[in-house]
Order: structure tokens, then C-alpha cells, then sequence
């Protein structure tokens, strides 16, 4: 499936949630330093998606309302928000008091990753605008939020033709919305059809909307249970679409590198794309705790040029 023989990735993604055992918590303290030559100037900034503490969200040990404070305990300066931690929370308060606490740990607040708002490319035209109604929430919450993006997800149905045309009419509905509020609505390649990076590119351009982008996602790029599609084609695809990056990791090596994805060989993607923008850390392994899966991912991306200062 890779052109590079690697580990099948740990079955984890924003739509299951996964109890990983306490005893490997503490794992990660053992892995060195990377010892790689580091890029004279650091082109990216490292950012957190929320992903990363699921968690501990989940368990109710973190405060979704404390996940800047979060963010800048692992010293990094941007957030990544998703909606399933705040859709439950009454009034509007709370966006103010999130963007008071963001700023008052100097934490630059990004994008937020919105899931189960419903088919922006589904078959039916009502079902669609109702889609559109639905994310359009996250659009204010976002603004409100000084936000650059909501990220939405390439759900539809049919052929792969059919589902490029269904979903670039949702997408460039909800880019109108978002155009008064200056932001971007970005897609993930988040399983599915949206594996296919070069149909996700396809389909981003066929909205014709310049506010309609990607996330190119380093790690979901399984269409089926055993259809994988091709995880670097797929980013080089994105990256010319890209508003941001998620960087997925699961596990380490004792070197430090990340074991299913090769990180240079991203990295350098993302490099040839000429971007500059930030990078976020997902990590959603099993073995290590969600603290050293964070400070491990972060180290192996400063290694390779980026920052989180």
C-alpha cells in the first residue's frame, strides 16, 4: 500500500475512543534526544489539536475550557479546538471566557475541527443545506474565537464522481457563509473516499471557492479495512490546498522516530509545497500516555525544523 514497508497504524481516530493501559503512561521518558541537523530557520509553528487529550476530555480530568492552559504546559503556542467538547455548552459565555483564557496563556487559537453536523455532500439537497445550517455555528464560534478555519469532513455518497459533485456544492455553500467572517472552510482527509488525495484536491477545486482548502492529515489515509490509499501521494496532492497540517503519530522508535510514518520523508513534502504555516500534533497512540505522545511528537518536529516557540 506505502511505497515504504511500515507498521499498520493503531485503529484510533476523532470517531472511536480508545482506553490505553496506565502502566505505559510513563514510557516515553526513556527515548534520547534526536541527534538530527536541524534547518538554520524553523518555516512551521507547532500547534496541538485537541484530539491529542481526548482522554483526558472524555474522563473529565481536563476542562475543555482549559485547554489553552493545556496547550501551553507542553509549551506550545497554538490551539486546535473540536466541537464535540463544547457542543453541549449553554449560551455564548463560554466562547468569551475560552478566548479570554487563550490569550491569557498567549495561545494562538486556529482552527476548530467540527464532526457530526452531518453529510455536507449528501445526496439530497435539503439533507445538504441542512448540513450547511448545522456548521454554520462553528463558523461564528470560530470568529468569535479569532480562528483562520473550521475543518469539516468529505462525507457523501455514490460514486467517486458523484460524491466530488455533491460535496463541492455543500462546500462552497458553507464557504460563502464563511467568507463575511474571513474564514477558510478546510477538509481533512478523514477516511472514506477522502483517503484518495488526489479526489480530496480534486474535489476542494471543483467547489471554486478560494476559502475552501485542506488539512492534510499524515496518518488517515485507510478508505476501507483493507484499502489503504498512498499516505505520501496523498499529502503532496493536499499540500498545494493546504491552510494547515496535522502531524499523526502513534508510536515511537527508541531513536525517537515515529514508527509508522516516515516524518522526514513528510516533512520534506511539506517543504517542496512551500509552506509556512502551522503544525499540529495529533497523537493517538496506544503504548505511551497522551502527555508523552505530545512531548515525543513535538520533539521529533523540532528536530526536523519546526517550532513551538
Amino acid at each position: 500500500m506505502q511505497p515504504r514497508t511500515v507498521p499498520t497504524p493503531p485503529v484510533v481516530s476523532r470517531r472511536s475512543f480508545l482506553v490505553h493501559g496506565a502502566a505505559a503512561a510513563a514510557a516515553c521518558a526513556t527515548l534520547p534526544a534526536l541527534s538530527l541537523a536541524r534547518p538554520a530557520t524553523a518555516p512551521w509553528r507547532i500547534s496541538l489539536a485537541q484530539w491529542s487529550l481526548h482522554r483526558a476530555l472524555f474522563e473529565g480530568t481536563l476542562d475543555p475550557l482549559d485547554f489553552p492552559k493545556a496547550a501551553r504546559g507542553y509549551g506550545i503556542g497554538g490551539a486546535e479546538y473540536v466541537n464535540a467538547f463544547y457542543r453541549d455548552l449553554a449560551g455564548d459565555a463560554w466562547i468569551a471566557e475560552l478566548r479570554r483564557r487563550a490569550e491569557g496563556e498567549g495561545v494562538q487559537s486556529l482552527l476548530i475541527m467540527c464532526d457530526g453536523e452531518g453529510m455536507l455532500g449528501a445526496p439530497d439537497a435539503a439533507e445538504r443545506a441542512e448540513a450547511v445550517r448545522r456548521h454554520e455555528r462553528w463558523l461564528h464560534v470560530a470568529a468569535a474565537l479569532g480562528c483562520h478555519s473550521i475543518r469539516v469532513n468529505a462525507q457523501s455518497a455514490g460514486s467517486p464522481s458523484e460524491q466530488e459533485r455533491l460535496l463541492a456544492d455543500g462546500l462552497a455553500a458553507l464557504a460563502d457563509r464563511a467568507k463575511p467572517l474571513n474564514l477558510n472552510v478546510i477538509v481533512e482527509n478523514h477516511g472514506g473516499q477522502s483517503s484518495d488525495g488526489v479526489w480530496l484536491a480534486n474535489t476542494l477545486r471543483a467547489a471554486q471557492r478560494p476559502n475552501v482548502g485542506a488539512l492534510p492529515d499524515f496518518g488517515n489515509f485507510r478508505r476501507s479495512e483493507r484499502d489503504w490509499c498512498d499516505r505520501y501521494a496523498g499529502v503532496a496532492a493536499l499540500m498545494p490546498l493546504a491552510r494547515a497540517v496535522s502531524a499523526k503519530s502513534y508510536d515511537f522508535a527508541p531513536d525517537g522516530m515515529e514508527t509508522t510514518i516516515d516524518y522526514p520523508r513528510m516533512l520534506g513534502i511539506v517543504k517542496d509545497a512551500g509552506y509556512q504555516g502551522w503544525i499540529g500534533i495529533e497523537y493517538e497512540g496506544r503504548r505511551l500516555g497522551e502527555a508523552d505522545g505530545i512531548r515525543a511528537t513535538r520533539r521529533l518536529l523540532e528536530s526536523l525544523g519546526c517550532s513551538a516557540a
